[in-house]
C-alpha cells in the first residue's frame, strides 16, 4: 500500500491541494529509496503542509527490490544463510507471495557489501545468489524472479551455478577458482542445475549484452575495481565462457543478448537456464500497481544517487520520467550528482533536476548529510509547484 501523508483536515480548500507523487530509488550507499521519499516529503510538508505526498519507494532490480516488494506484496520473507561476493557469511532473505519467490542478488552479490579496497570482480563470486536461488526452489516456488543490479561481481553467475551443483570445470575436470578471470580456462560445466523446473526471470536494472564495448566488462568493470588491463582479461573469459555456456544449454548467441550482461553477467546465466529478461522498473511499478498512483498526481518526484547515462538505460529515474510523460505529468529527478545533459533528461521526460552536490556545492556535504539537503530540495520544489 502507498505511504500516504495526509493533509491536516482544518484545511478544506481540495481544489487548491497539490497531489505529489515520489518514487525514487535509493541512493547508494546513504540512503534507502523509502529514506529518500520521506526526506522529500519533509521538506515539501514544511512549506505546503496541506498538499497530499504519496510515498512509493522503487527499486529497479538492484538493492531494495525485496524490501520494496514485500512492503507492497506482504507475503512471506524467508531468512536465508548466504555468503558475500568474498565468501564471507552474509544474511539474506527470499520473498514468498503465492507461488513467486522474489530474490535480491545485491544481497550476496551487492556491491555495498565491500569496502573499496576489497572490490576485485578477478575473485569475486556470484555463490551467494545460488544459495538464495536454491533457497527459494525448495520453499516450493513455481517462479523466481531475480532482482539484478549494484553487484560487485563479472563472473558470468559461474559461482550462482556452482552453488547450484553446475560449476565451471576445467580441461582436467578441477572445478575453477571463484571470480571472473578464471574462466578463461573452462571447458564444462560439472553437472546440471537443480532447479526443478522452476520458470525464473531476470529483473535487470540495464539492458548491456555480455561482451564487448558496452559490456559488463567494459562498462561496469571499473566501477568494481577493474583496471584496464583487467577489463580486458575479464571481457575475453565472459567471451570464452558464454560459449561453455552455450553448449551446456543449447543457446546460441548469448553474448549478445539484450541483459545478459546485467549484475557482471549474472544475467547471461539465468538466459541459459531458460529465464527471461523483463525490465525491473517496469516489473516493480507493475506490482505495486503505479499506475493508479500515477492517474492521481499532478507532479512526479523521482531520482537516485547519481543521474548519468546509466540511468537512461532502465533504470528507476528514467522508467518513472517515461511514464510520467505518457501521463502528462511534470517530472522532477533528485539526485546525489547530476552527469546528464538537459537535452537527454529533457527526451527521456525529465522536466527538471536537482543534485545535492550543485545544492550544497560539495560532494563531501553531499554524502554527509543526503538526508538534509533532500528536505531542502523537498523544500524548494514546494515553493516552485505548490498552490
Amino acid at each position: 500500500m502507498p505511504i500516504r501523508l495526509p493533509a491536516p483536515p482544518e484545511r478544506n480548500l481540495y481544489f487548491l491541494l497539490v497531489r505529489v507523487l515520489i518514487c525514487p530509488d535509493k541512493f547508494a550507499g546513504t540512503l534507502s529509496a523509502a529514506e529518500v521519499a520521506t526526506a522529500v516529503a519533509e521538506g515539501w510538508h514544511e512549506v505546503a503542509p496541506a498538499d497530499e505526498c504519496v510515498l512509493r519507494p522503487l527499486s529497479d532490480g538492484g538493492p531494495g527490490f525485496v524490501d520494496v516488494l514485500g512492503t507492497a506484496l506482504g507475503g512471506r520473507r524467508l531468512p536465508v544463510a548466504t555468503v558475500d561476493p568474498l565468501g564471507r557469511p552474509a544474511r539474506g532473505d527470499v520473498l514468498l507471495a503465492g507461488s513467486t519467490a522474489y530474490v535480491e542478488s545485491a544481497q550476496a552479490c551487492g556491491l555495498h557489501l565491500l569496502t573499496a579496497e576489497e572490490r576485485d570482480p578477478n575473485r569475486t563470486t556470484s555463490y551467494g545468489l545460488g544459495l538464495l536461488l536454491a533457497a527459494a526452489v525448495e520453499a516450493g516456488a513455481s517462479e523466481v524472479v531475480v532482482g539484478l543490479g549494484g553487484s560487485a561481481v563479472n563472473d558470468a553467475g559461474a559461482g550462482m551455478l556452482a552453488a547450484l551443483g553446475a560449476g565451471p570445470v576445467d580441461v582436467g575436470g578441477y572445478a575453477l577458482p571463484y571470480g571472473g578471470a578464471a574462466l578463461g580456462t573452462a571447458e564444462a560445466l560439472a553437472g546440471s542445475p537443480q532447479l526443478r523446473q522452476v520458470n525464473l526471470v531476470a529483473a535487470t536494472d540495464v539492458d548491456n549484452p555480455l561482451t564487448g564495448l558496452y559490456g559488463a566488462s567494459n562498462v561496469f568493470g571499473p566501477q568494481k575495481g577493474a583496471s584496464r588491463d583487467d577489463v580486458m582479461r575479464l571481457d575475453a573469459a565472459l567471451e570464452h565462457f558464454s560459449a561453455v555456456l552455450g553448449k551446456a544449454f543449447d543457446v546460441d548467441g548469448l553474448a549478445s543478448m539484450p541483459g545478459a550482461g546485467a549484475a557482471g553477467g549474472i544475467g547471461a546465466a539465468l538466459l541459459a537456464l531458460g529465464g527471461r529478461v523483463t525490465s525491473g522498473i517496469s516489473l516493480v511499478t507493475s506490482l505495486i500497481g503505479l499506475d493508479a498512483s500515477l492517474a492521481a498526481a499532478e507532479l512526479v518526484i523521482t531520482g537516485e544517487g547519481s543521474f548519468d547515462h546509466q540511468s537512461l538505460r532502465g533504470k528507476v529515474t528514467a522508467g518513472i520520467a517515461n511514464q510520467a510523460r505518457d501521463h502528462g505529468l511534470p517530472c522532477v529527478v533528485v539526485a546525489g550528482r547530476n552527469e546528464t545533459g538537459h537535452r537527454e533528461a529533457a527526451a527521456a521526460g525529465v522536466t527538471e533536476t536537482y543534485a545535492l552536490v550543485e545544492h550544497f556545492g560539495s560532494t563531501e556535504r553531499a554524502l554527509a548529510e543526503p538526508a538534509v539537503g533532500l528536505r531542502e530540495i523537498g523544500a524548494r520544489l514546494a515553493r516552485q509547484w505548490s498552490r
